[in-house]
């Protein structure tokens, strides 16, 4: 790895911080490089700054009786951070006591190394606060700005974004890294209720539709969702759909178009994993829920739009990718739907469904 000679970490390095503040599938994207670098490191501290809304992704706690007991955790520290709510209300007293706390507690751990797999001015920033005087990150970063925070500029290799996360990660440490076992947190209290709902209603085998997206082009139409519901409730397989923060009219929009055949569920990060582990496939588009499933190594037909699935789709796990050849890759978050959405159909996603559960039967 020549380029990486001229880049790589010192050996004795103690403290490394990682900054991968949001959203749930990039916080999953990078948890192969993280775990790749904790596995080569095993005597670095390694530190993760995260938005709050996201730290169960890298943590859990277990319960004993009454007691909490620490649980899982993939880093030994995680900062977390609320970049929303600080850009929202910069000019507040309360605000810029948070982000004077936040700075402390980073500062206080005197990392070494930073590495930002985000990219974005933000996240640039964050690392340069952190008081760490190697800052690596990507030469062509999301933000170019974010440029002038980094020390050391990693070209990016690789199609895929966890491929591109591991070359920046093995860059660090001048080696090439393969994907290393990256856990995802179990919550017992999660789990149980999960499989006492389950139990409750007499569910045996379900799949998760995931409707929603994070621009409305990603998002396949609702009725395509009701349509495949009722074609997967005909093979003994119970829909339920997962209604994300603010997608709750679009999961009752699916709800109805399937005949009543799909049920919601709106869970927390904790028991979204929970029913994920358990689901025999899940069906959604380029979305943080999809990359959990796929993470899990649950089987995963991902419907694509405007996104480009060789860098963004299902990684790691049995799955068959559906885009239409008229969608072009477009990152614009966009407010229309993506015309070539339209043309892939449910009776097209629902083959795609069974050739995926019989492989799982069989």
């Amino acid at each position: 790895m020549n380029a990486s000679d001229s880049v790589a970490i010192p050996p004795d390095i103690k403290s490394l911080l990682v900054v991968r503040m949001s959203a749930m599938g990039d916080i999953i994207h990078a948890m192969p490089a993280v775990a790749a670098l904790r596995e080569v490191l095993p005597k670095v501290t390694i530190g993760w700054v995260v938005e709050e809304r996201w730290a169960e992704l890298l943590s859990s706690s277990r319960s004993a009786g009454s007691e909490n007991i620490a649980g899982w955790q993939l880093v030994h520290k995680i900062h977390t951070v609320n970049t929303k709510k600080w850009r929202s209300q910069l000019t507040s007293s309360s605000t810029r006591q948070e982000i004077t706390k936040a700075v402390k507690e980073l500062r206080a751990m005197k990392y070494e190394v930073a590495v930002d797999f985000q990219g974005l001015i933000r996240s640039a920033v964050l690392a340069k606060l952190s008081g760490a005087k190697t800052i690596y990150g990507f030469a062509q970063p999301r933000e170019r700005a974010a440029r002038i925070f980094y020390t050391k500029h990693v070209a990016a290799r690789g199609e895929h974004i966890v491929e591109k996360n591991l070359s920046l990660a093995g860059s660090m440490v001048n080696r090439e890294l393969t994907v290393a076992h990256s856990e995802l947190p179990s919550d017992e209290t999660a789990e149980r209720d999960c499989e006492r709902w389950l139990d409750e209603q007499k569910i045996k085998k379900f799949v998760i539709l995931n409707p929603g997206a994070g621009w409305p082009s990603k998002q396949w139409p609702a009725e395509h969702y009701g349509r495949l519901a009722k074609d997967l409730g005909h093979i003994g397989f119970k829909p339920l759909i997962n209604a994300g923060p603010g997608e709750q009219e679009l999961a009752r929009m699916v709800k109805i178009a399937s005949g009543d055949t799909a049920d919601m569920v709106e869970c927390s990060i904790p028991q979204l994993i929970a029913f994920t582990r358990h689901a025999s496939l899940f069906v959604g588009g380029d979305t943080g829920p999809m990359h959990l499933a796929a993470a899990l190594g649950i089987p995963v037909v991902a419907i694509f739009g405007p996104t480009n699935p060789a860098r963004n789709g299902p990684y790691g796990t049995h799955s068959i990718v559906l885009r239409s050849s008229s969608s072009s890759t477009n990152h614009s978050q966009r407010a229309q739907l993506d015309p070539g959405l339209l043309e892939i159909s449910s009776a097209e996603v629902f083959a795609a469904c069974q050739k995926l559960l019989c492989a799982g039967r069989g």
